[in-house]
């Protein structure tokens, strides 16, 4: 897909948010949801995404709905930090198939680093277990603030 294109309801994150496919939630609030990614690229790969929104990616967004956004991304990585201790926090955002962008609801990845523990490529490799997910989403959330 293309930067330009329309919203798809039946997209993996909306289902999510309506209830409709489970997940490893970490934290939610009136704008904000956050939870494990099932395809991580390390352990404690954590999603990040508007409640309310439409948009497909960054570029779409309403700025009124970015503020909140980004203040969510930086209060659960600080929580991924506190509970996992990584040596770097790689925080990304896709824009596009060309960027790697598969999912076209925005979302922004946090992604735990160790020095010598090398990452997984993003949107591949194999599902996480479901009890691990589980079990690292409460370990995060415990750390919110």
């Amino acid at each position: 897909m293309s930067l330009d294109g329309t919203y798809e309801d039946g997209n993996i994150f909306a289902k999510i948010l309506r209830g409709e496919m489970p997940c490893a939630k970490v934290f939610e609030d009136g704008e904000v949801f956050a939870f494990m990614d099932v395809f991580p690229q390390s352990r404690g790969h954590t999603l990040v995404i508007p409640k309310h929104s439409k948009a497909r990616n960054l570029l779409e967004e309403d700025p009124a709905v970015l503020a909140p956004l980004i203040l969510g991304v930086q209060r659960v990585t600080r929580a991924v930090r506190s509970a996992l201790n990584p040596d770097g926090i790689v925080v990304t955002q896709f824009n596009g198939a060309a960027s790697g962008q598969t999912i076209y609801h925005l979302h922004f990845h946090i992604i735990p680093r160790w020095e010598g523990v090398a990452m997984g490529r993003h949107a591949s490799g194999s599902m996480a277990d479901p009890a691990e997910l589980k079990v690292l989403a409460e370990q995060i959330a415990a750390k919110i603030a």
